[in-house]
């Protein structure tokens, strides 16, 4: 009996790929710069929303609204431009990289400041 060596590999061609979803730890990361957000009265609701190329977590000034951030993570842009993004509401792309950790630091203090 061979075994293939893609067998584990959801990239690999002729194979469906399940959904993308976040780790734990970077779960974990997400949900403390969140109830930070919240805590400093920026943000008031969240959503994440898995899909086959990209999961999204969307942070919401108020829930009837459009997000006023998503961070994405886009597995197959790992190896060129980094598979992390902060997206603003234009769409416009505010910050790539390939560590969750690097792209986050958007969000540190003094850095933007939300306009009504």
């Amino acid at each position: 009996m061979a075994i293939d060596p893609s067998a584990n590999d959801p990239h690999a061609p002729g194979r469906q790929a399940g959904p993308i979803f976040f780790h734990r730890r970077e779960f974990e990361r997400l949900l403390s710069l969140y109830g930070r957000m919240v805590a400093a009265g920026e943000w008031r609701d969240y959503s994440i929303e898995p899909g086959r190329e990209a999961c999204a977590f969307s942070v919401f000034r108020r829930a009837s609204e459009a997000p006023l951030y998503r961070i994405e993570k886009r597995p197959a842009l790992s190896r060129r431009q980094g598979a992390w993004a902060v997206i603003g509401q234009g769409g416009m792309v505010l910050r790539r990289g390939h560590e969750l950790d690097q792209v986050l630091r958007f969000f540190d203090k003094g850095r933007f400041k939300v306009v009504d």
